[in-house]
């Protein structure tokens, strides 16, 4: 093995749980009376409307794509008059959702630091990732970028999981042979499926995901945290 590409959100900044499930602890954190399949909705619309439109910026930090994912779902629920609030009250539960979230995300930030700097002098690595256009503002600003020869992000290639494409430009990044290569992600299939596709060996951090179809056992290894990838590597 001689080159490793690893998935970001879910991957090393939730240990394995997508993102929505987070987000739900903080809606809970906060009290917002919602119930959680109205809170899903919201999430589905507040992922569409930063895909469809440049609302994150390149230079936003995880802490201001938060925001921004909460501002979407909340004007979401008042749309759907679900749940509305005076803007003071709705201000002060958006930053309660928001803190909870991203002390969430340093905790894990933190581990996924560790792992990345114990394989970093044994390997070249990658970063493929879904993301709106700001992933390499964020890799400097929690102190990841180091890690990483190259990072293949979907907004500035044009291409998303899935689809494989992403991740043979991954290894054409490694400059390796997909058989060199190790994925490492949470998803079974927006990461494993594709990466198995273009050859690559895979690591899957069975965690909690969006739902219980996302699964399967073709993985070369599976894991339930991501500091399990040692075991392998």
């Amino acid at each position: 093995m001689q080159a490793l590409i690893f998935d970001y959100g879910g991957t090393l900044d939730t240990d394995g749980r997508h993102w929505a499930h987070v987000l739900w602890e903080g809606y809970c954190q906060a009290e917002i009376p919602v119930t959680n399949a109205q809170f899903r909705d919201a999430y589905v619309f507040g992922e569409r409307a930063l895909a469809k439109a440049p609302i994150v910026q390149p230079e936003d930090t995880f802490r201001d794509v938060l925001e921004k994912k909460v501002v979407q779902q909340f004007a979401y629920l008042n749309a759907e008059n679900i749940w509305t609030e005076t803007p003071d009250i709705s201000a002060q539960k958006r930053q309660t959702v928001v803190d909870y979230c991203h002390d969430y995300a340093l905790r894990h930030i933190t581990v996924a630091r560790e792992v990345l700097a114990a394989l970093r002098p044994k390997y070249r690595m990658v970063l493929v990732s879904n993301f709106y256009g700001n992933i390499e503002a964020i890799l400097r600003h929690y102190g990841l970028a180091e890690y990483f020869d190259a990072v293949i992000e979907s907004a500035v290639v044009g291409v998303r999981k899935p689809d494989p494409q992403i991740y043979r430009l991954g290894v054409e990044a490694t400059g390796c042979e997909a058989k060199d290569v190790t994925v490492i992600g949470d998803s079974y299939s927006k990461d494993i499926v594709p990466a198995t596709q273009v050859g690559c060996r895979t690591i899957w951090i069975r965690g909690e995901g969006w739902s219980g179809e996302d699964a399967g056992d073709g993985a070369t290894h599976e894991i339930t945290t991501l500091r399990d990838v040692l075991c392998y590597l």
